[in-house]
């Protein structure tokens, strides 16, 4: 067998980043990377162009008897974040380092080195000659900048597949594993407010002439939630937390404690106390950047332009083309007269949930107590992966699940997950197909 760790960093040092266009070969090279292994354990794939963003399709089949023997279709994303700001790494982003017991790089967890799992996994169970199930890969290149494309995929494919396994989450703590069976939606927009046709001199006319960057404050301002609640009219279609549910969440770690380890100030009073009810299982109103004027540079401007990126997560049960259409009609009544509002939604992805009870989730979540010793947790997820709902929607159960905890630092420098994850996440998987032999 090879060098787990050779071989992980071979794949971590591609600088997959899907949101800059300057590394678009890269993304495609970090796809060919995951035919190369598929093909490299005895399997077919290919790397496909679908309308512009590149998805890999590939199967290993099953030991013997693939004709008859389940499904189990496997997706992972091969594109990662941005790496900035550089400065706060301690080491490269793109080099696999092992340090304190973790492998830090870009994309170790979310989620190039979680997909390897699945990926080593499948490969070992086939070269021993053991493989029960016909595992199906299906990973796209963009799920950091909206994962349309494998949603799309998902729902024109006619492939078989008896169950569905994604490791793109992670554990509650340190031998606290959990299965998502809920998670939120997405909707992203782009904003740009103008108030005239160009900067002015904040002395001559500060004070009389409409300043962009306090239009913008103002009118996204109108739009954030009141202790942990945002408007109404966005919070159509919530499917609430059962009892079960709750009372489940309530065995978690504390929300106190979660935001104090990354080092976050609670939003208001009550955040702490609600931290998964809102993470988990309420839509959010987020402003993710604002620019305008000289936010850098002492220079004594009135901007005549503003921008912002802002985002909503949705709930599971809410629809994102009515909450769209909801956000824009709340935006453009909280508008300053006189100013102009452009609204450009950049993406969208429906919020999914899984039941808990279907076979396939009972079996992986035997799996995950026998190589654990410990039976997962079933909860909520607070983040997005639009594949769920398309796999919601074919009927296929899926099996939504980790090895990273919440120091990981997705999306973050220094990002990490625990060393001893991989021999523990490949054992896990292994263990899974196994299971799932029995669908």
């Amino acid at each position: 067998m090879p060098d787990t760790f050779a071989e992980l960093a071979t794949f971590l040092e591609i600088p997959s980043v899907s949101a800059d266009p300057a590394h678009r070969e890269d993304v495609l090279a970090a796809g060919r990377w995951v035919v190369d292994f598929l093909v490299g354990a005895g399997g077919e794939a290919e790397l496909i162009d679908w309308h512009g963003q590149p998805i890999v399709h590939g199967t290993i089949a099953a030991s013997s008897d693939p004709e008859n023997a389940p499904t189990v279709l496997c997706y992972g994303h091969f594109d990662v974040q941005p790496p900035d700001p550089l400065e706060l790494w301690k080491s490269a982003p793109f080099a696999l380092t092992e340090r304190d017991g973790h492998l830090y790089a870009r994309g170790i967890a979310d989620d190039k080195g979680q997909l390897y799992l699945l990926l080593a996994a499948a490969r070992q169970l086939a070269q021993a000659g053991t493989l029960p199930v016909n595992v199906r890969f299906a990973c796209d290149g963009e799920e950091e900048t909206g994962g349309h494309s494998i949603v799309e995929f998902i729902a024109a494919d006619t492939g078989p597949a008896d169950a569905a396994v994604i490791f793109d989450s992670g554990m509650i703590a340190a031998g606290l594993p959990a299965f998502n069976v809920a998670m939120r939606g997405l909707i992203y927009f782009h904003l740009s407010l103008r108030t005239g046709t160009s900067d002015l001199h904040s002395g001559v006319y500060g004070g009389a002439a409409m300043n962009a960057a306090a239009a913008l404050v103002a009118t996204l301002g109108a739009l954030l939630a009141v202790d942990g609640r945002i408007a109404e009219p966005l919070r159509e279609g919530i499917i609430a937390p059962t009892a079960e549910e709750l009372t489940g969440w309530a065995q978690l770690p504390s929300g106190g404690g979660e935001l104090a380890q990354q080092g976050a100030t609670p939003a208001d009073r009550t955040a702490a106390e609600e931290f998964y009810l809102r993470t988990f299982a309420e839509p959010t109103f987020e402003i993710n950047g604002i620019h305008s004027g000289s936010p850098e540079l002492e220079k004594t401007v009135l901007p005549v332009e503003a921008i912002a990126n802002v985002s909503l997560r949705l709930a599971p049960g809410q629809d994102p083309a009515r909450i769209a259409a909801a956000f824009e009609a709340l935006l453009t009544a909280a508008v300053p007269d006189g100013a102009t509002l452009t609204v450009t939604q950049l993406s969208a992805a429906p919020p999914g949930m899984v039941a808990p009870d279907a076979r396939a989730i009972q079996l992986g979540l035997d799996a995950f107590t026998e190589t654990l010793g410990v039976r997962p947790a079933l909860i909520r997820s607070g983040g997005t992966l639009p594949i769920v709902a398309a796999l919601a929607d074919r009927g296929i159960p899926t099996i939504i699940s980790g090895f990273s905890l919440p120091d990981a630092n997705i999306h973050a420098p220094n990002e990490r997950l625990p060393a001893a994850a991989i021999g523990t996440g490949i054992a896990t998987a292994a263990a899974v197909f196994s299971r799932l032999a029995e669908l």
